[in-house]
């Protein structure tokens, strides 16, 4: 509500806490696959092992009634933006790229959803088009055009109320049985420099990966490869933030930046039943505010709920982040 003075044409009141805040979600790793018409031809190569994956554990945990039940409440808690941090499908099959672009948009509008791939959507080297280009709209950084290929498309910058998204794409094709990534150092240089840009300006730079970027949060075989360069970027430059996926149960690490540690915070599987204890599905609802050393992050958590097939909320907590740049 605005004061007298500000009725009376004087000085215009401060801006209230609901009209600075922003919200967003962050859910990950919903491997939405039903792969029920995949074909023999379609798993003559290392794609026959995450099959088998599928077959004999991962169908009985990854449930579209979780995914039904995540876009209620995401309907009915209605946050601003929707981040998404990769591995969309579990083959990444060209039909499950058009089941995913379908579904993307019940999730919502390309310029309110922010999708990162990760290693599940880059099993094997595959046509862009028919596969990961299916999702460009949501990949694209603010005012570019589609992309024709995957080269040279990350990091992407979309900049939200006073958030500025920046994804990395951590995926690509690996051996049999690994599923590690890594960011590369074409892309490093360009996060250098948007961190650098963005440094100094009233914006919360959230970075979003697929793979956890501190080190052993994972096994050796499905770790970040040159996640200690990305720590060194981050180091340098600075962020605020910094969601991932990838190990589908909670995570927390501080990462170094110039201001002190920032949160480096990963989601479980956004569909999973939970049949290991941890393991239950969750999405997590910030709030950020600014404040004068900084922001306040209120987070939500979100767990879905066997009893009632529902998300309910089981923990709030604040994090206040300090505005850091380059050293």
């Amino acid at each position: 509500m605005k004061s007298d003075l500000a009725k009376s044409g004087g000085l215009p009141a401060p801006p209230t806490d609901a009209e600075t805040a922003f919200t967003f979600a962050h859910f990950s790793d919903p491997h939405l696959s039903s792969l029920e018409q995949v074909k023999v031809r379609d798993l003559l190569n290392q794609r026959i092992l995450g099959y088998l994956s599928w077959r004999t554990r991962r169908r009985a945990e990854h449930q579209t009634e979780v995914l039904e039940a995540l876009l209620r409440d995401l309907a009915e808690t209605r946050p601003q933006h929707i981040v998404v941090t990769g591995d969309l499908t579990h083959l990444g099959l060209p039909g499950e790229c058009r089941e995913v672009s379908k579904w993307l948009r019940r999730v919502g509008a390309p310029a309110d959803v922010t999708v990162i791939p990760g290693n599940h959507d880059t099993y094997i080297a595959a046509p862009w088009k028919q596969t990961l280009g299916l999702w460009a709209p949501y990949m694209a950084s603010d005012g570019e055009t589609l992309w024709p290929d995957a080269a040279n498309c990350f990091p992407i910058l979309r900049i939200r109320g006073p958030v500025a998204f920046i994804g990395l794409s951590t995926a690509h094709p690996t051996p049999p049985f690994f599923a590690s990534g890594s960011v590369g150092r074409g892309q490093l240089r360009r996060l250098e420099r948007l961190l650098a840009d963005l440094a100094g300006k009233p914006l919360l730079r959230v970075v979003l990966l697929h793979h956890p970027p501190q080190p052993a949060a994972v096994k050796w075989r499905k770790r970040l490869i040159d996640g200690a360069a990305l720590r060194a970027v981050l180091a340098r430059y600075g962020a605020e933030l910094v969601l991932y996926g990838h190990a589908h149960y909670p995570l927390r690490a501080q990462l170094a930046t110039p201001a002190g540690g920032v949160p480096a915070i990963g989601v479980p599987s956004a569909s999973a039943l939970g049949h290991q204890p941890g393991r239950r599905a969750q999405y997590h609802i910030y709030r950020v505010s600014r404040t004068a050393a900084g922001w306040e992050l209120q987070i939500c958590v979100r767990t879905y709920a066997l009893t009632g097939d529902r998300f309910v909320s089981e923990r709030e907590e604040r994090l206040s982040l300090k505005t850091g740049g380059t050293i």
